[in-house]
């Protein structure tokens, strides 16, 4: 299958007893057995839910894997990467990254004896320099968040895997989604979303996906989640599977309102810097193009008045883009990192990436271009 068509069909059948072409949502906890450990399949939802079965199928087949997994929110299916690892393993990841990524290495998983080395992936080598005897995980994020660098997949994970193949490596997919790259094609051995931004798209639910190829690696994963139990839910389930079925027809949309933002910005003479994968100017332009099939809804800037009262005239004057927390859903939102996504890093080192208190985030959605372009330029001008 093409991928327009997986989005749709993709690891999915008629539920078996009614021939329902959505699935049921299954608001159960325990099934029946007819006999001691005989049972059709399930036992008990935390393990598995025939809903929930229905989107892991799904989140495999949109990511070219054999297994996904369907979490209670993108950190937790982060947490249950790294209890793969053991005390005294070290992990690699980019110097960007999403607020709550950094805050759970740093401030949970540190203190159970993981190490985190933060490295510029703009560079294979930071990356590869970086590994020791006890680096056990790469994670990337890419393009990044807020600063929407880019870090070549294929190149990082074939020179780890040269120096150690036993190194995992991780891809937050979340700003791309797989419409756009599919990183276990090019390398890499687990997937990661926030399935509550583009793949559930609609801002009303909050959940987390993994996706891996690899069957000891699927098996792994199911004890954590099993054990551990941060699962999704049956509703969430049935809502992302949904929202799935219109990713990429929403991915089309976002893109080219992406496109027409990140423009309209350059020309802007109260915009300074703007950070668009898309610009042949980007620095890892030429890699987005090769390992994204267009450059996404996500786009952020600088305002060329450097001041946070600068930032917070324009935030709170917008209105097609919301003031809000997330990103990915139908309607545009507007963020703030320094304040609200990325405040849980501390501010030395923010301000060491790039992350000051003129920088803005903007999530495009896909309403009329008219509409966005005017609103922003409004807010601008005031």
């Amino acid at each position: 299958m093409k991928f327009n068509t997986k989005t749709i069909h993709g690891g999915q059948q008629p539920e078996a007893a009614t021939g329902a072409v959505m699935p049921p949502v299954f608001l159960t906890s325990t099934y029946a057995q007819s006999s001691p450990g005989e049972h059709q399949g399930y036992e008990y939802s935390r393990g598995a839910n025939p809903t929930r079965t229905a989107l892991e199928n799904s989140f495999a087949a949109i990511e070219n894997g054999n297994h996904g997994f369907a979490f209670s929110s993108g950190l937790s299916a982060i947490d249950c990467v790294l209890r793969l690892l053991n005390p005294g393993d070290e992990v690699i990841a980019g110097d960007d990254l999403y607020g709550g990524t950094y805050r759970m290495f740093t401030r949970l998983f540190k203190k159970y004896g993981l190490e985190f080395t933060f490295v510029d992936m703009n560079s294979v080598a930071n990356v590869t320099n970086a590994i020791t005897e006890k680096t056990k995980l790469v994670w990337l994020e890419t393009p990044t968040n807020p600063l929407m660098k880019i870090a070549d997949i294929a190149a990082i994970s074939s020179a780890v895997k040269n120096k150690n193949e036993a190194i995992l490596i991780t891809v937050d997919n979340t700003f791309a989604t797989p419409y756009l790259q599919q990183p276990l094609n090019l390398g890499a051995d687990i997937v990661m979303h926030s399935a509550t931004k583009y793949l559930g798209g609609h801002s009303d639910l909050v959940m987390g996906a993994l996706m891996v190829k690899d069957q000891k690696l699927a098996e792994d994963i199911h004890f954590i989640q099993f054990a551990a139990g941060a699962i999704a839910g049956p509703m969430d389930s049935f809502l992302a599977l949904r929202g799935i079925k219109t990713l990429h027809i929403r991915m089309q949309r976002h893109c080219e309102n992406g496109k027409a933002v990140a423009h309209f910005l350059k020309n802007h003479p109260k915009v300074g810097e703007v950070y668009y994968p898309g610009f042949e100017n980007h620095p890892n332009h030429e890699v987005a193009k090769k390992q994204m099939k267009d450059f996404g809804g996500m786009v952020s800037f600088r305002l060329k008045d450097q001041s946070k009262e600068a930032a917070f005239k324009f935030l709170e004057n917008t209105h097609v883009f919301t003031l809000a927390e997330s990103l990915g859903g139908v309607e545009s939102l507007v963020n703030h990192p320094t304040t609200m996504t990325h405040a849980s890093i501390p501010e030395p080192e923010r301000l060491k990436i790039g992350i000051t208190d003129s920088l803005i985030r903007l999530s495009v959605g896909i309403e009329d271009e008219e509409d966005l372009l005017a609103d922003l330029d409004k807010a601008l001008s005031l």
